[in-house]
């Protein structure tokens, strides 16, 4: 993904992350040069800077002397400001969440449905688990389609943040469908694998935590997919529990194939 692409990600408008990249490269620099360099107006090029500078990501410094000769320069922050950013920008969400969280619960009692497509989609879907609140996930995972979309490195990347935020995982996988010996059953990942019956196949992979269900499609539907419902959860909690009384613990599984 390229750099501006990056950026906009971290929350600057596409003209802002140019102007910050531009004003990186040439180290110090005008606006007019920068903005040349950005491919962005003059005109705009000062209202990308104002915002910039409220930011905290780029500086203005004075050169020169008289009041002929002096001018004004931009410099780009040293880039670790931008995750400055990001923490003070955390640190003031989770104040907000718990008084957001009573706002949202009291508004409605009806099932609320999300549905997200594409891969930025369903890497919402993933990472919304992580909010977890009960820290205990249920899932039952494709795993060939889940190596596929959203793919190994960020599924590892999930993992770590999973297991950083101490949430346990008890999960179904079915023979058919598997890959091979990962993720497996282990104390260090927080996690504990059972594989299901001969025959039964999943087509999608499916967490199951507090009260909500999320779902995650092949590449082929590419999409994913949030439910919150109590009731609905609960439901689909029972069903975890049934199909994980029937199945086997890693150690015990059939070789594929065997019935």
């Amino acid at each position: 993904m390229a750099l501006e692409d990056q950026l906009q990600r971290l929350g600057l408008e596409g003209k802002e992350a140019r102007f910050y990249l531009a004003a990186l490269e040439l180290g110090q620099a005008p606006v007019r040069v920068i903005a040349h360099k950005a491919g962005i107006s003059r005109t705009n090029a000062y209202d990308v800077l104002g915002r910039l500078l409220r930011r905290g990501t780029v500086t203005q410094v004075e050169r020169g002397t008289g009041k002929k000769r002096r001018k004004f320069y931009v410099v780009a922050e040293d880039p670790a400001r931008l995750l400055g950013i990001v923490e003070e920008q955390r640190s003031v969400a989770e104040a907000l969440l718990p008084e957001l969280r009573s706002i949202y619960s009291r508004s409605t009692v009806k099932p609320r449905v999300r549905l997200y497509e594409g891969l930025e989609g369903i890497r919402t879907v993933l990472y919304d688990t992580l909010n977890c609140r009960s820290k205990e996930l249920r899932g039952i995972l494709s795993m060939r389609d889940l190596l596929d979309v959203p793919g190994r490195a960020e599924t590892e990347e999930y993992i770590r943040q999973r297991v950083r935020a101490g949430i346990s995982l008890r999960v179904l996988r079915s023979l058919e469908k598997d890959v091979g010996d990962i993720w497996q059953t282990g104390a260090a990942e927080l996690r504990e694998v059972r594989y299901t019956p001969p025959g039964l196949v999943f087509a999608m992979t499916t967490w199951i935590y507090d009260e909500k269900v999320a779902i995650v499609s092949s590449r082929r539907e590419n999409f994913g997919m949030t439910i919150e419902s109590e009731e609905f959860a609960r439901m689909q909690e029972n069903l975890f529990s049934v199909l994980w009384a029937a199945s086997k613990p890693e150690h015990a599984k059939a070789p594929k194939g065997a019935a």
